[in-house]
Order: C-alpha cells, then structure tokens, then sequence
C-alpha cells in the first residue's frame, strides 16, 4: 500500500498546442510549431496540431472531467502567440478573455490553476529574429510573464517558467527533430541554453514582483538513473550520473539548469518517465543494459518505476526544494472497445507502479508534494502526431467525443483515497 503525506496535491496536465486547437481564431499569432507542423516530412501521418483535442471549444468539459475525477490542481499552459501574438507587449485582451474563463472555473470547482508559461509554442514572429539564439527572446518572455502574472494576480498562485528546455532546445535547435526544426553548431547551440536560463530567472522575478505570494518553478526530465542494488558504490553511480553533463549530450541535465538557481526557485517540477540502472564499474558509474525483453511503452520507452523513487531522492539532496512530480504517465495503445469503452490496463498498472516507487522516494525522505498525472485528454503528441495516446481520457480526434478510459476511474479512487488504494 502507497503512502503520501497529508495535503499532497493530485492533479492532471496539458499543454496548449497540444490540446487547444483554434490556432486561428481569437487574434492568436502564428507560433513555430505552427510551421513546423505544416512543413512536409516534419510530423508523422501529416498531422498538426490545427484542431488538436479541440480544448478551445471544449475546455469546459475537459474542467469537469477534472472535477468528476475529484482532482484539486490542474496544470495547463497558455499560448503565448495567444497573449501576445507578436511576441511584443501588444497584449491580446481576446487570450486573456480566454484564459479568463478556463482559470474563473477551474476556482469554481475547487481546482487550483497550475500555470506553464511555456510549452514550446514560441512565437513565430519571434523565430524569425532568432528565437532562443537571441536574447531578445529572454527579454520579451520576461515582459509576457510579468504582465500574465499581474493580470491573474490572487488567482493563479503556482507558476511554471519553461517546460523541459532538454526537449525544445535540444530537440528544437540540436538535432532539428522539433520546432524550429535546426542543427545548430556547438557555440550558437549553447547560446540558446544561456537564453533559456536568463529567461527563466528574468521571468521569476517578474513573476515575484507582480505577486510576492506567487510560487515559481520550471519543468525539467529526461533519463533518471537509479541504482542497479542496494549497494552504496551503485547508489552513488547513479548519483553521479543523474547529474553528470557529458560533453555533447543532453540528459537530464539538472546541474545545468538547476546549479547556481537555487535561489530563482521555489520549487522543482520533474518530468518523470523512464530511467536507467547504473553501477560502479572498474572505470566508475556504467550503464547497465537492459534484458532482452523488457517492457516499453507505445513510445518505446522503458517501464522502469525505480526513476520515481531515486530521482526525487536525488534532487532533493542535492537542492533542498520541494519537488513536485509535473509529468508522469505513458502511451498505450488505446481504441474504443465494441462495449464503446476505453479500456487501459496497461496504464494502470505502470501508475500504480510507479505512484507506489515514489510512495517510497518520500518516505526516504524527499520533499515531494503533488502528482500531475500526463494528459488528462489524448492530444498532439509534437512529432508523432496523433499516433500517441498519453490520457486518461480518450478523444475521438474526428468529433471531439471525451471517453473517460479506466485509469481514470482508477485514478479517482487513488486520489480519493489519498493514494492508499494504489
């Protein structure tokens, strides 16, 4: 049986392009993805996220969804190319009217707004002088954040800066995989890393400033890696490695982004799916491989629950913060069964899984206070298009239809229990 502290917060996450859809309508700007998404080759099947789960039409049913559930936080992003379509301080009030009705309901219902200011929708008006190559960029992603946070001042508390810069600048700028879809050389390359970074921190203090109650994080992930036994040479391995930066890789990349921020942080979100044993070696920390076999994922990720243990664990003993788990969940591959239901007993069984693994991450002692199950709906899943299923809800992409599958009556129970039904 789980355990989890008293007060610990459940909830579910989004992220605006992947979810809203409206992409022309209400004075929204053009974002890189956008392009990138329309771009021939880029994205699989052809998709894009133009219509995505449709949440610009339908977010008040996706807020019941949140409360049937009986969840008490939801962590959604707003677009900037929505608030600022130029990505300059001409202010959209049609984005603001938007996010207006979707946070006004969330309260209705009980449910804290956790807010992402950016999940990677970057104004395209912006890419064109550069994007994170510029530090411009910082500059203007500072000014959004300082006029969304007076605007929700008193209503939306906890706030998220940027989402998994591994993945927008890395995949984004590196290896060209993701919106703006470039392969940059190695000094330029960096440049967008020190942009992101100034971005965050400019951004915080915006945020402090427009509310001194506000709470602000970041969003991090990538490999976690746990030990292989419970011997300590093997624990400090996977130490070692979880915030080693080798030259060339990008990882998870915590002691890049998190060293020296400490004091721009009020606490850590960690974006939790997968992780890797690791040993001590003749040679010091090694990877151990896996068995031929092992369970993957739709995405062909590794099923490896010891990630929610030791990378709290980890984190926190290196930083002190509270963590909250931003992002933990996986893709099945789900359909509507002849009984019209969605039925997902893989998914349940990888959350209770990995829910029971950071059961027992807090109780050694890491300084973990909230869950957010991703996604709450199926949606656009960036370069994969619709062929990835990640919710607890299923969409029917053709007509918008929301089918709760069975992981969300079990997620309820879990949080209705506070975790001890897991």
């Amino acid at each position: 049986m789980a355990q989890f502290p008293k007060g610990f917060l459940w909830g579910a996450a989004s992220a605006s392009y992947q979810i809203e859809g409206g992409v022309k309508e209400g004075g929204r700007g053009e974002s890189v993805w956008d392009v990138f998404s329309h771009t021939p080759g880029k994205v699989r099947y052809g998709d894009s996220g133009d219509l995505a789960a449709d949440s610009y039409h339908r977010w008040r049913e996706d807020v019941q969804l949140l409360k049937d559930m009986g969840l008490g936080a939801y962590r959604f992003s707003m677009a900037w190319p929505r608030i600022a379509p130029n990505g300059d301080t001409n202010w959209n009030q049609n984005g603001f009217d938007y996010y207006d009705g979707i946070v006004d309901a969330l309260l209705e219902a009980g449910i804290e707004p956790w807010v992402t200011l950016y999940h990677w929708d970057l104004p395209q008006a912006l890419q064109n002088r550069g994007g994170w190559q510029n530090e411009e960029t910082a500059h203007a992603f500072a000014a959004y954040a300082g006029r969304v946070g007076e605007h929700f001042k008193g209503r939306v508390r906890h706030w998220l800066t940027i989402n998994e810069p591994q993945c927008f600048i890395g995949m984004g700028y590196g290896t060209g995989e993701h919106a703006p879809g470039l392969t940059l050389p190695g000094e330029v390359y960096d440049q967008c890393w020190r942009n992101a970074r100034l971005a965050h921190v400019l951004a915080s203090d915006a945020l402090h400033s427009a509310d001194g109650s506000n709470q602000v994080g970041l969003a991090s992930t990538g490999d976690i890696w746990y030990p292989a036994s419970d011997r300590e040479e093997d624990v400090e391995a996977a130490r070692q490695l979880t915030f080693a930066r080798p030259e060339g890789v990008d990882s998870f990349l915590f002691g890049m982004i998190l060293d020296g921020m400490a004091d721009k942080l009020d606490f850590i979100g960690m974006n939790v799916y997968h992780g890797r044993a690791a040993r001590m070696g003749g040679n010091g920390p090694e990877a151990v491989d896996f068995p031929a076999g092992y369970p993957r994922t739709a995405m062909d990720w590794p099923v490896t629950p010891q990630a929610m243990e030791w990378g709290p664990r980890f984190v926190h003993e290196r930083y002190g913060l509270p963590i909250y788990i931003t992002e933990n969940g996986l893709s099945c591959r789900d359909w509507a069964a002849l009984d019209g239901k969605v039925h997902d007993p893989n998914r349940i069984d990888f959350l209770t899984r990995y829910l029971r693994a950071l059961s027992a991450g807090i109780a050694a002692g890491a300084d973990v206070r909230g869950y957010f199950h991703w996604a709450l709906t199926d949606n656009f899943e960036w370069a994969e298009g619709y062929g990835q299923r990640f919710g607890l809800v299923y969409v029917d992409y053709p007509t918008g239809e929301r089918i709760p599958k069975d992981s969300a009556a079990w997620y309820r129970e879990a949080v209705k229990s506070s975790g001890a039904a897991v």
